[in-house]
């Protein structure tokens, strides 16, 4: 085993012998035969389990809770409500291992340039080192850089929240907007709403991230310009989305303010481009940089997370940091079969490629995890909605499910009735704290009621007998019910994961966000698809180039499809800038 092998496994206290996992997984004939006879096996289990009922299976064995829960910290899944037996997680267990699982995380963690598209080691398990190891990257160890960056942040959030950095005017800053798009924005408000019981009070958290004018004019119009801290969040410093708004930001500053001096004051940066930064008036000192390794979507624990540490504080976002590290190791050390990122990956795998299940939902029953699936949207959709893989060949079979939720009490009176009775099979995880920040225990006691009886009754459903039954408990006759009773039937059998936190802080955050990390790196492993490119959104991008240039030229566009010259033109028209033909109408 090499030196940078060993050191990846010694960020968690594990202490290899040489024979215990190899550095490198071939792919050899071998290793080929192996995941066809993974797959070939589990299709034929898939046929004789398919017709199982959940309800059969607890009745049966009084201990299925025990077997197929799992803790880490203050984190329990509860994954028995699934169409699974013993046998069901061995196949899986297989599939993972014949897949790589165990040499490719390694491989991510000690550095390896596993994204292979771009010749990109794959680190933000490193952001979160708190082991002291050192971490290589091209002979380097990154940790130095990464420890001093945080310490800068940390010194210069603090400036910020003890009121010791101030706008030009000598006002107490109140309000931090954090100008970016997707992984520098998704990821922080995200954070930032789950732990909203840590912000410092007096300090407000806005995010500006759709270009939509009407969205940022919403977010301006509340602020004081003399006691308001930009965070204008790009690594390149020209995303067109994200410096749009910071121009416009800049120039409503400017507009109240005056005096271009005083951009240093009001805006700091997240790049690692300190030409533009400079030029655009921020003084390249209150700049923070990330590195190449550190993926957008996987980015928050970087100096991406700025406004996470400015709202919350160093301990706190330390404390974040310490979950997220907490995770990174059960995920190294437990067993496959015991490893809770892996067993939901293998879940997700079961049910996407072998009962067809299209989407997957996440439900929150936690207002302050009401962004958690937008995030988990990006996390997911962008790592592994591939239909190429790692050579640069056609999947073979579908990847990255549909991802959608709501939180949970609100989703119940929205679209549980397709969960419960749709003619799809959609897998969920139920997720919710035990212990509340809220003063009313009483509604929390309510909700957790709805919690715990939603994913009973997804498994259970209600037989005709049953619901007979229930029609007579009101004193009706169930044969006056008629054709009735067919739609209060309930097939049940639709599965569901439970995550259940102990309480919403920092550190069990960073439990679950980086256990939804690696369950998708896990996907991908399986899938062999590389999780950390998103080719797929560059295309509409560069379209969207010309087509902006093309709204104020001076003839109509021809370049295009007769429907997007067509709706250009329109468009042209409506706006004033192209006159209607004879005979159009407005």
């Amino acid at each position: 085993m090499t030196e940078q092998a060993r050191n990846a496994l010694q960020w968690c206290g594990i202490r290899p012998g040489a024979e215990e996992v190899r550095d490198e997984r071939a792919e050899t004939a071998e290793s080929r035969v192996a995941m066809r006879d993974a797959m070939t096996a589990l299709m034929q289990h898939y046929r004789d389990i398919e017709p199982l009922q959940m309800r059969d299976l607890f009745a049966r064995d009084p201990q299925r809770f025990d077997r197929f829960s799992v803790e880490a910290g203050d984190l329990l899944l509860d994954f028995s409500k699934n169409r699974i037996t013993d046998e069901t997680v061995s196949l899986l267990v297989q599939l993972a291992e014949a897949a790589g699982v165990p040499e490719m995380r390694l491989a991510m963690f000690r550095g390896d340039k596993i994204n292979n598209t771009e010749q990109r080691a794959v680190l933000h398990t490193a952001l979160r080192n708190r082991s002291g190891s050192p971490v290589l990257v091209d002979g380097q160890d990154v940790m130095s850089g990464v420890n001093r960056e945080i310490a800068r942040m940390g010194a210069f959030a603090e400036r910020v929240r003890s009121g010791e950095w101030r706008g030009f005017s000598g006002k107490r800053i109140t309000d931090v907007v954090n100008i970016g798009i997707g992984g520098s924005d998704l990821g922080p408000k995200m954070v930032c709403e789950a732990l909203e019981p840590f912000i410092q009070p007096g300090l407000a958290l806005h995010f500006i991230s759709n270009v939509d004018g009407i969205a940022t004019e919403e977010v301006l119009s509340a602020l004081d310009p003399e006691t308001t801290l930009f965070i204008v969040a790009s690594k390149t410093f020209t995303t067109q989305e994200t410096m749009t708004n910071a121009a416009t930001a800049r120039e409503w500053f400017l507009s109240r303010c005056g005096d271009e001096s005083r951009i240093a004051k009001h805006f700091v940066a997240v790049s690692t481009n300190s030409e533009a930064v400079a030029d655009f008036g921020i003084d390249v000192d209150n700049m923070f940089v990330f590195w190449d390794w550190v993926g957008g979507r996987f980015s928050l624990w970087s100096a991406i997370g700025l406004p996470i540490m400015i709202a919350i504080g160093e301990q706190h976002f330390s404390e974040l940091l310490d979950g997220a590290h907490a995770m990174d190791c059960h995920f190294m050390a437990a067993p496959l079969e015991e490893n809770m990122p892996v067993l939901l990956a293998l879940l997700g795998v079961w049910y996407q490629n072998y009962f067809g299940a299209e989407s997957h939902a996440v439900l929150p029953y936690d207002h302050h995890l009401r962004s958690l699936p937008a995030y988990l949207q990006q996390l997911d959709m962008e790592s592994n909605g591939k239909s190429v893989d790692r050579d640069g060949q056609p999947v073979l079979t579908t990847t990255s499910p549909v991802l959608w939720g709501a939180t949970g009490i609100n989703g119940q009176h929205a679209f549980y009735q397709l969960l419960h009775q749709g003619s799809r099979l959609v897998p969920a995880d139920f997720i919710a704290t035990a212990e509340t920040h809220s003063g009313l225990r009483h509604h929390h006691d309510i909700m957790m009621s709805n919690f715990f009886s939603q994913t009973e009754a997804l498994m259970r459903g209600r037989t005709l007998a049953e619901t007979e039954g229930a029609i007579a408990e009101t004193g009706q006759d169930p044969a006056d019910a008629g054709h009735r009773v067919n739609h209060m039937i309930f097939e049940g059998n639709r599965p569901t994961n439970t995550l259940l936190l102990r309480k919403m802080t920092p550190r069990n955050l960073g439990m679950l966000i980086a256990l939804y990390e690696h369950k998708i790196f896990v996907q991908g492993v399986i899938w062999n698809l590389n999780s950390f490119d998103q080719w797929g959104v560059e295309l509409g991008k560069q379209l969207a180039r010309t087509i902006l240039d093309e709204f104020d030229a001076q003839a109509s566009p021809a370049t295009h499809d007769a429907s997007t010259n067509n709706l250009i033109s329109r468009y042209r028209r409506m706006t004033g800038r192209e006159d209607l033909a004879p005979g159009e109408r407005h």
